[in-house]
């Protein structure tokens, strides 16, 4: 699975806005479809409020946040499946991805055209997860047909084979019917056996309803028909308005920003919620090093042991292993600093069994 998240819905719902507010680097933007026929990709930084804590208490040179990738990629339509509107050029790009950002318009404007001409919700997801059910349809049905003629194999090819076809059958069976691959709910041993499929509808989605001003500040019909949607699908809903985070995007300080913020009543942005739930839902985690060169969060897997940790900062931490420092970062903003985090016996030496915990601090050991 992809370490990034795509940024998919009909033509003219606001992705290519969201994806250069996310960004702040300018994407293909028109009021008509597939402005964006070719993948836009940016690199994003992870928002994490402990990161600057720690550059609070252990100041440093210079500071290097976790980062992440988003792709916009271009709008689908009723048929892409099949090719329409670029569909086979779009539905490649989307299975690179990890998790899917599945922007629907949640708002009235009469200057900004829609494709199917009236703000309808459930019918523009129904239209996307439709498309997404045939595309992964037709891989399942081409697998299911290979894997029927068992006799031409080995038999030790037809016993590994057959142990998939049950699997097979299931998932073409529910997609024939439009509903995702999610939804069957395969255990790890049933995804192991069609995770080469690379399976759209097995992608986790979040639901990022586009609203105008009003929206963000009251929750409208729209957005409530979205989230009942997701709640049905176990998918999370992100609110956001295009227009407001574009603004956002273009003030050049973090003050500015937290200004503008507050007068349209936000707390935060909902880019930087979108960013957040896309590194989580990926199982990605953050450990930090501090020091008075460098304070950086590195990303990792949840599940993650201390050696494969060490080696992503780089691969000779983790080949020549031996310990690593830890605490965690609460114990820090909890105690002030870290003289004083190991005077509270907070600070601990690990080895290479040590399951690496978001919002570690960590100093590796190592020798090669």
């Amino acid at each position: 699975m992809g370490v990034n998240c795509g940024i998919v819905g009909l033509p003219n719902v606001g992705k290519s806005t969201i994806f250069s507010a996310l960004t702040a680097a300018p994407a293909e933007v028109a009021n008509y479809p597939f402005c964006t026929i070719d993948p836009n990709v940016g690199i994003v930084s992870v928002p994490d409020k402990r990161l600057d804590k720690i550059v609070a208490l252990i100041p440093p040179e210079r500071v290097i946040p976790a980062t992440f990738e988003f792709v916009d990629i271009a709008g689908l339509v009723a048929g892409a499946s099949k090719g329409e509107g670029l569909g086979n050029r779009f539905l490649a790009s989307i299975r690179e991805v990890g998790v899917i950002a599945h922007v629907v318009r949640c708002f009235e404007n009469s200057d900004i055209v829609h494709v199917n001409n009236k703000i309808d919700p459930l019918g523009d997801i129904e239209t996307i997860n439709i498309e997404l059910a045939l595309a992964d349809l037709d891989t399942v049905t081409n697998r299911w047909a290979k894997q029927s003629k068992l006799n031409r194999l080995s038999k030790e090819a037809q016993k590994e084979m057959e142990k998939s076809l049950p699997v097979l059958s299931r998932l073409k069976d529910c997609l024939e019917q439009g509903k995702s691959a999610r939804s069957l709910q395969l255990d790890e041993d049933e995804l192991a056996l069609v995770s080469d499929l690379h399976l759209i509808t097995l992608k986790p989605v979040i639901y990022v309803c586009n609203v105008d001003e009003e929206g963000i500040v009251e929750e409208n019909a729209f957005v409530k028909q979205v989230r009942q949607v997701a709640e049905e699908e176990g998918s999370e809903v992100v609110v956001i308005c295009g227009k407001i985070e574009s603004e956002i995007a273009v003030l050049e300080t973090e003050e500015e920003k937290q200004e503008f913020l507050e007068a349209v009543g936000l707390q935060e942005s909902g880019l930087n919620q979108l960013i957040r739930s896309a590194y989580h839902i990926l199982g990605l985690r953050t450990f930090f090093t501090a020091g008075s060169d460098e304070d950086r969060a590195w990303t990792f897997r949840a599940g993650f042991k201390a050696p494969q940790a060490a080696g992503v900062i780089h691969s000779d931490f983790e080949r020549g292993f031996i310990k690593a420092e830890v605490y965690n970062c609460e114990d820090l903003f909890t105690y002030g600093s870290e003289q004083k985090v190991k005077v509270a016996g907070k600070l601990r030496m690990e080895g290479k069994e040590y399951l690496v915990q978001d919002g570690d601090i960590m100093h590796f050991k190592f020798n090669v």
